[in-house]
């Protein structure tokens, strides 16, 4: 008897579409700002910025955080930007005009600049945040108490580096 309970769970479960089984407020891209941060419209019609927290992007444009970027790295500026245009080109490839997102928050919803702090995660069931970091455009960057995937996100950043993945390029 409980094989068939399993069994009738099972096909239930696996016949749901995949977002249907993604949680967290549900939002539609509008644009993509950079390799970390976008614009999307919630159902109320609100648009609102999002940051996607646990990670970083370069820059794709100078500025006094590439000039940051080029100081810590050892890249040139020209290098900084362009991995930053790169980064920003893969988020765009996934986050399309009218791409519906959700959205999961961590301790603190907003960063001082009234962005949106959320880990994005796409109707297929995969974060966006993991994948930036796992095809090497993007690296940990883990502010405290927003830790809820710090563990995660380290594993997934030394498996890019490992491979020579982006950023961590040879």
């Amino acid at each position: 008897m409980w094989r068939i309970t399993l069994l009738l769970f099972l096909l239930l479960f696996s016949s749901c579409k995949a977002e249907e089984r993604v949680a967290g407020v549900p939002c539609s891209v509008i644009r993509v700002f950079d390799g970390d941060t976008f614009e999307c419209r919630l159902k109320s019609g609100e648009d609102v910025k999002v940051r996607l927290v646990g990670v970083d992007t370069p820059e794709s444009s100078p500025n006094p955080k590439a000039r940051r970027d080029v100081e810590r790295s050892g890249r040139s500026m020209e290098e900084i930007i362009q991995m930053g245009r790169l980064a920003k080109s893969f988020t765009e490839s996934i986050l399309k005009p009218g791409v519906k997102v959700y959205l999961e928050f961590d301790v603190q919803k907003t960063d001082k600049y009234g962005r949106w702090l959320a880990y994005v995660w796409l109707s297929d069931g995969r974060m966006l945040n993991e994948i930036l970091i796992r095809e090497g455009y993007a690296q940990v960057y883990t502010i405290p108490p927003n830790v809820k995937y710090q563990e995660r996100f380290l594993y997934v950043q030394r498996k890019a580096r490992e491979e020579g993945r982006g950023l961590w390029g040879r």
